[in-house]
């Protein structure tokens, strides 16, 4: 008989509730998540030879339970707080949040649920997940440092920098400047030091990005030869996808990264409205590639003015533009994939120049797809190159 052992997560404690298949509460506790509290943690568990571990937000606050669990061969799934937030509400109690209950939420959620994710610490994704939030980190503080430098040099030269600055053209505009007085003497001595802050701030970067094309590179992936995504963003979608067979259909990944729009019909009306939810960091690397993708002549330009001449908004045809993008990312991932596990675990069969998931296929339209259901469509279309 396999229990269940739900857990709510913190950084210093964890709360469990052991369930059997039935829901019948059969132990549970508060314990720290130092070496005495994980092994008081796995001997309360040890107890029962077949168990399963379900912890909620194995991606946030629960990551490092999670990851210990599994090198210690445990069985770990990954329970979304929205779903166990769900059962909590419909649970007697009158839906109180309390570290228990949300520990005995998240076992409920597990025990009901089908085909929630089953967490696999693989290093090279966990190390490409660490870099990327680094390399995003580097890229909040450089836009920060560039607004203090805007800010200064507003007082100094009249009507500011352009909008897109680099250090060597500030600290070219900022030789021109003539300090008189006192005020003006601190303010450029200020702007100078922003400028060596930000040159600092982009050597990061360009190293940044280095270690992760050759980490991506070196995995076999070809996510870089995608128009508009970088070092940065292919990481984060490993990092963040994990296994992509997790995703039966293309639909579903879409699902999960937020471009699936929601299904908001109503008797004979039929519309569909914006999903603000799923994976924002990965809606986000969407975002950016279409942006990009937008400045040039390129396939995802072509495919967003047909859009337009079709009688969308500007808004839902960038929105029409990342749902095609999402599916060129699956059908990527997937082909990488299948030709890393073709290659056998003698090592991998390397990058191509070209590939097959870079442009766009002119026979299907997804974008207008809400959140999956029923799905017999081939997930093997071989799209046109951009």
């Amino acid at each position: 008989m396999t229990v269940i052992i739900g857990m709510d997560p913190h950084k210093r404690s964890a709360t469990i509730t052991i369930i059997d298949p039935t829901a019948t509460v059969l132990a549970g506790g508060r314990y720290s998540t130092d070496k005495s509290g994980y092994t008081e943690i796995l001997t309360t568990a040890k107890r029962f030879t077949d168990r399963v571990w379900a912890i909620e937000g194995c991606n946030g606050i629960g990551r490092h339970l999670a990851h210990r669990l599994v090198h210690d061969g445990e069985t770990v799934i990954d329970v979304p707080a929205k779903l166990s937030a769900q059962v909590r509400v419909f649970a007697t109690g009158n839906g109180r949040k309390t570290d228990p209950v949300d520990a005995h939420s998240v076992a409920l959620a597990a025990l009901r649920a089908p085909n929630l994710r089953r967490v696999v610490a693989d290093p090279e994704l966990i190390a490409l997940g660490l870099l990327a939030d680094r390399r995003d980190e580097f890229g909040r503080a450089r836009t920060q440092t560039a607004n203090r430098i805007h800010r200064l040099l507003l007082d100094l030269v009249p009507g500011g920098a352009k909008k897109f600055l680099s250090a060597t053209q500030a600290r070219a505009l900022l030789a021109s400047v003539t300090a008189d007085g006192p005020v003006e003497r601190v303010q450029k001595r200020l702007v100078t030091e922003q400028i060596d802050e930000l040159e600092a701030i982009d050597g990061k970067i360009k190293a940044a990005d280095k270690e992760l094309r050759a980490l991506i590179t070196d995995r076999g992936s070809t996510l870089m030869n995608v128009n508009g995504n970088g070092p940065a963003s292919a990481a984060r979608l490993l990092a963040d996808t994990g296994d992509i067979h997790r995703f039966a259909t293309r639909d579903r990944f879409a699902s999960w990264n937020g471009t699936a729009p929601l299904d908001a019909s109503s008797g004979d009306q039929q519309r569909h409205r914006l999903s603000r939810s799923g994976n924002r960091k990965i809606n986000r690397v969407l975002h950016i590639m279409a942006i990009v993708q937008l400045r040039h002549r390129t396939a995802g330009r072509a495919y967003y003015d047909r859009k337009r001449l079709a009688g969308k908004t500007s808004m839902e045809a960038l929105r029409a533009l990342k749902r095609h993008l999402s599916n060129v990312l699956y059908t990527c991932m997937l082909a990488d994939q299948r030709r890393n596990e073709l290659a056998g675990p003698g090592g991998q069969s390397g990058t191509t120049t070209h590939s097959s998931a870079t442009g766009f296929n002119p026979h299907t339209d997804p974008s207008d797809k809400p959140h999956p259901g029923p799905n017999t469509q081939s997930n093997s279309d071989t799209p046109i190159r951009s």
